[in-house]
């Protein structure tokens, strides 16, 4: 029986009651595990009510102890790393090993958050004027906002709640209705960890509980992370209701190989960056650009036998190299991008249209695909395919490999392989694109430094984690204090130093 899941408020687990269920299903086997509840405005209104209750308290709790939560809770995480990795993949269908890889990413940023004494230090300048001192301060917001994605059901939360909570904030997270159990966890270990009740909330919904999340007049910020359509439509709509609003978008990242690159390095990396977690990152590299018919030819001899000998199987498997996409419904949008690239002319040397595991006929797997000789023109190069598809692209020269990604609607991520330092340093600096990774296939930033693309990849002036995400989550306040004393006169009026 599949057993319906709860929504968590207040520090409580809470059942929903719009009636409204969305079927979670493992992707291994195709069978229906549990049913997401999608909450009503007034469910969601209700954890924004628990979230205000418990913000003047949090917030005014001295950062020292907010840190000593989130030291706990990476304890906690640390403690439960088998059990998260194993729900994690029983829902979506990675690995365990890239579950592990989910959770710990998602950790490394509580990492980070466990130093927010020293992250929310302010300036201070003394004697600004004639006794006249001025200092800053950053302050949280108030309740606040994530709505996540299905490809990283750990992580992401993490990124977003770890730096929200440590600097104060409350927060009220909107997962994937197609996996949601792992935020719902998380949720009991933060309380676990000492978090009061109401400091974090996980609200299960569809467009219904997105919408209440961008129009409720008390959130005063949202972070997302999914299509880049929809990050559009979430910041615009945010914004236009006052809040504060980061929105992390699509992608079709590049990898520019030059002819001087360790070819063997560049096929591993492909074969991970491109084919693991089966492609459902927005991170992976998805497009190889080979610089000269020679390179291209040399790449495309070594990766074919690579693709062809990928061991697709159970996530739950050790030898596994990437398991099921996370839905039927996915399944069948990443075989049309193959059929369509097929229409458009492009040469498909692996096809991985059809796979069958045998014991798990009904789950929801995809063997590898290669494409050669893909164009710019073509639409299955336009948009983001999100599978274990990659598709290679000739380039001539270096300046025509270059401007691909320059030229690509999404900004997300791009690599280059050479032992050229100069082109190398030329393409990084020129290249617009957010994250650039230099003979490293996917250039995620650790958690102090920030994550962030650019174009249609991110909506928003701020990114993800690091010391952007503390700016995102808090707000500047400066103070100018004057006293008599050190030269000032009882009785005299304040004049503006830089007036006299």
């Amino acid at each position: 029986m599949a057993k319906d899941l709860t929504h968590f408020i207040n520090g409580a687990h809470v059942q929903g009651k719009s009636g409204r269920f969305l079927d979670v299903t493992n992707p291994n086997t195709g069978e229906i595990t549990a049913r997401t509840p999608l909450a009503t405005t007034a469910e969601l209104r209700g954890a924004v009510e628990a979230a205000q209750k418990a913000f003047p308290e949090w917030a005014a709790t001295n950062p020292q102890r907010r840190a000593r939560v989130m030291f706990e809770f990476k304890r906690l995480l640390e403690a439960n790393m088998n059990e998260l990795a194993e729900m994690l993949s029983s829902e979506h269908g990675k690995v365990i090993a890239d579950s592990k890889g989910d959770v710990q990413r998602g950790l490394e940023v509580i990492e980070f958050a466990c130093g927010i004494p020293h992250l929310l230090k302010g300036e201070f300048t003394e004697g600004a004027g004639p006794g006249i001192d001025m200092y800053s301060m950053r302050q949280p917001l108030g309740v606040v906002a994530g709505i996540t994605p299905f490809n990283f059901p750990a992580m992401i939360p993490m990124w977003m709640f770890g730096v929200a909570i440590a600097c104060g904030n409350t927060f009220i997270c909107k997962p994937s209705e197609k996996d949601p159990s792992v935020p719902l966890r998380l949720a009991e270990l933060m309380m676990e960890a000492g978090a009061p009740a109401g400091v974090l909330n996980v609200v299960n919904g569809d467009k219904e509980a997105v919408d209440a999340i961008l129009t409720d007049p008390t959130i005063q910020a949202v972070s997302f992370v999914g299509s880049s359509d929809i990050a559009q439509y979430v910041y615009a709509t945010g914004a236009a209701h006052g809040k504060r609003v980061q929105a992390m978008g699509g992608a079709k990242n590049h990898a520019i190989i030059m002819p001087d690159a360790d070819m063997d390095q560049v096929v591993n990396d492909l074969i991970g960056a491109g084919y693991g977690s089966a492609g459902e990152r927005c991170m992976a590299i998805s497009v190889a650009v080979p610089v000269g018919e020679e390179t291209a030819d040399r790449l495309v001899e070594k990766l074919v036998p690579r693709v062809q000998s990928l061991k697709v199987g159970p996530s739950n498997a050790a030898d596994s190299d990437y398991g099921p996409v996370v839905t039927k419904a996915h399944l069948d949008k990443v075989s049309s991008y193959i059929d369509m690239g097929v229409k458009e002319g492009a040469k498909l040397l692996v096809d991985g249209r059809g796979f069958k595991l045998q014991g798990y006929e009904n789950g929801f797997f995809l063997g590898g695909s290669l494409f050669d000789h893909v164009t710019p023109e073509m639409k299955s190069y336009r948009d983001e395919i999100f599978g274990p598809v990659l598709q290679v692209v000739r380039a001539k020269t270096f300046e025509e490999a270059a401007s691909l990604p320059t030229k690509h609607q999404y900004g997300n991520g791009v690599a280059i392989y050479t032992r050229d330092g100069d082109a190398a340093r030329t393409f990084a600096s020129g290249v617009q694109v957010g994250m650039v990774g230099i003979n490293v296939p996917i250039p995620v930033p650790l958690a102090y430094h920030t994550f962030g693309g650019w174009k249609r990849s991110a909506f928003g002036d701020t990114n993800q984690h690091g010391p952007e995400g503390v700016k995102f989550w808090t707000r500047i306040k400066t103070v100018t204090s004057r006293w008599p004393g050190g030269g000032v006169k009882e009785g005299s009026s304040f004049v503006i130093p830089t007036m006299k």
